[in-house]
């Protein structure tokens, strides 16, 4: 996932960059970096953990309890 393709995720979901930190555990300002995709200079890379929880998010999942999901994406259904 590139900062354009996160950003664009976060639109999608029509979530303000506060909502989006708060849904992914993350400060508002990190979700700026991964926006921009930079930080001083520097390449800011979106680690997949971030893309999977972007994924849950998604899906409508706020929290995992760890139970064993289906195997194929097509069995998915939002909580």
């Amino acid at each position: 996932m590139d900062a354009d393709a996160f950003k664009a995720w976060r639109k999608s979901l029509g979530l303000k960059q506060k909502d989006a930190a708060d849904k992914l555990g993350l400060k508002k300002r990190v979700i700026q970096y991964y926006e921009k995709g930079d930080r001083d200079g520097k390449s800011v890379e979106i680690p997949r953990t971030v893309e999977l929880a972007c994924l849950a998010v998604s899906l409508g999942y706020e929290r995992y309890d760890g139970r064993r999901l289906p195997s194929s994406a097509a069995e998915i259904a939002a909580p």
